[in-house]
C-alpha cells in the first residue's frame, strides 16, 4: 500500500485536532488516473486516502477499508487472460461489497463493479471521448447524481456493460445507455469523470497519447474544453461525492 504524503498529512492533521481518521483505499491502475478532486472531499470528511497499485500490490487491505474507490485505466476488465491480476482484483471488490464496504467505481472501476454484480462488460460500438451532459433517470435525479444535471462531464471510455440485476440505472448517453448505477446507498458506479481537475488534463493527454493518436483526437480542443467545462464538473463532483457520503452516513445511522 502506498501511504502517500497526502494521507500522512491528513493523519497528522487529524491527530492534532483529536480526530480519528477513517481509512479509504483506492485501487489505482495507472499512476496519473488518481482520485483527483475526490481526494480532497475524502480528507475533508475525515478519511486518509491510501493507494493500492493494481497488478503490483496485495489488494487484501481493500477488504477491510472504511471506504473503497476503484479508479480508471486503459485496459478491459474482461482481459483476465492478458492481465491475470484482474481475477484477484474482482474477488477483492466482491468481498468488500459483500462486507458492506462503501464502494465507488469510476470508469474501469464502474465496469469492475458491473462484472462483480454478474453483468456482461464488453467493447462499446463506439468510443466515447469528450465532454457531454448525462441524461438522468428519475432515480438519477433523486440521487447524488442530481448534482450533475445540466453539467458537461468527461467521457473517456471504449467499453460498456449491461445493467446488473438488482441495481438502479442513474444516467445514460446516446452512445452508452448505462453510464451510472447504484446498488443501495453504499455502491455507486460512474462510467464518466467528474474527479479530473483541469490542471491534470495534460497528464492524461501525455499518458494516453497512443489512444488519442489512434482516435485522431484534437488535443487543442480537449485542452480548451477542459478549461471550459472542468471547473463546473469539479464543483458538481464535489456535491455528488458529498451527497453520496451523506447518504452512507444516514443509512448507517438508521441501521
Amino acid at each position: 500500500m502506498e501511504f502517500n504524503l497526502q494521507a500522512q498529512n491528513a493523519l497528522l492533521r487529524g491527530a492534532s485536532e483529536g480526530r480519528i481518521m477513517k481509512n479509504a483505499v483506492a485501487i489505482r491502475h495507472i499512476a496519473f488516473e488518481d482520485a483527483g478532486t475526490l481526494a480532497g472531499v475524502l480528507e475533508h470528511r475525515g478519511f486518509a486516502l491510501n493507494y493500492l497499485e493494481a497488478g503490483v500490490d496485495d489488494l487484501s487491505p481493500a477488504k477491510s477499508a472504511d471506504l473503497l474507490v476503484v479508479l480508471g485505466g486503459p485496459i478491459g476488465i474482461y482481459e483476465v487472460d492478458r492481465y491475470p491480476f484482474l481475477k484477484q482484483e474482482l474477488a477483492t471488490i466482491e468481498t468488500a461489497v459483500k462486507k458492506g464496504v462503501p464502494t465507488i467505481g469510476i470508469c474501469l472501476g464502474s465496469q469492475a463493479l458491473a462484472a462483480v454484480f454478474g453483468a456482461r462488460v464488453y467493447p462499446n460500438l463506439q468510443k466515447e471521448l469528450g465532454w457531454d451532459e448525462m441524461t438522468l433517470t428519475k432515480e438519477g435525479r433523486a440521487s447524488p447524481l442530481g448534482a450533475i444535471e445540466g453539467v458537461r462531464v468527461l467521457n473517456w471510455h471504449g467499453d460498456t456493460f449491461d445493467l446488473p440485476l438488482g441495481t438502479t440505472r442513474l444516467a445514460s448517453t446516446k452512445i452508452t445507455p448505462n453510464q451510472a448505477f447504484s446498488y443501495g446507498p453504499k455502491v455507486l458506479a460512474l462510467q464518466f469523470h467528474v474527479e479530473l481537475p483541469q490542471r491534470d488534463m495534460e497528464r492524461w493527454l501525455i499518458g494516453h497519447t497512443l489512444e488519442l493518436a489512434n482516435s485522431k483526437a484534437d488535443l487543442a480542443k480537449m485542452r480548451a474544453d477542459a478549461a471550459r467545462f472542468a471547473p463546473a464538473a469539479n464543483q458538481a463532483g464535489h456535491r455528488l461525492f458529498n451527497d453520496w457520503l451523506d447518504g452512507i452516513t444516514a443509512s448507517s445511522a438508521a441501521a
